[in-house]
């Protein structure tokens, strides 16, 4: 599976997909640039279909991705599973706002789909 780089060695790089992550769920919308956008839909993704699934060994692996924060994993799988129950796939939105000033990087609004 190819991946973006991001500018990050391998424990930096996931350490901040996770962290991108979390907020994503708990807060359902953040702002952050057009390709770190691009790769949390991937972990918001694939962690609310872990919630989907329900079992034990889906709670241990979201955990474990998102560093054991368990409040995190009781709003994936309590809130977020039973709010798509009906959907396959497609959990999150991506809109392009503008460039930042800095840089001129793409940044972009990710949020989870009502």
């Amino acid at each position: 599976m190819a991946y973006r780089k991001l500018g990050r060695d391998n424990k930096h790089r996931r350490s901040m997909l996770a962290t991108l992550t979390k907020q994503v769920i708990m807060n359902e919308r953040i702002k952050t640039t057009d390709t770190r956008a691009k790769e949390v839909r991937k972990s918001v993704d694939k962690m609310i279909t872990l919630g989907k699934r329900g079992d034990l060994i889906s709670r241990r692996n979201a955990l474990a991705f998102l560093h054991n924060d368990t409040e995190v994993v009781e709003k994936i799988f309590n809130d977020l599973a039973k709010r798509y129950e009906n959907r396959n796939g497609g959990y999150t939105r991506i809109l392009k706002v503008d460039e930042r000033r800095g840089d001129g990087a793409l940044v972009s609004i990710i949020e989870l789909v009502k």
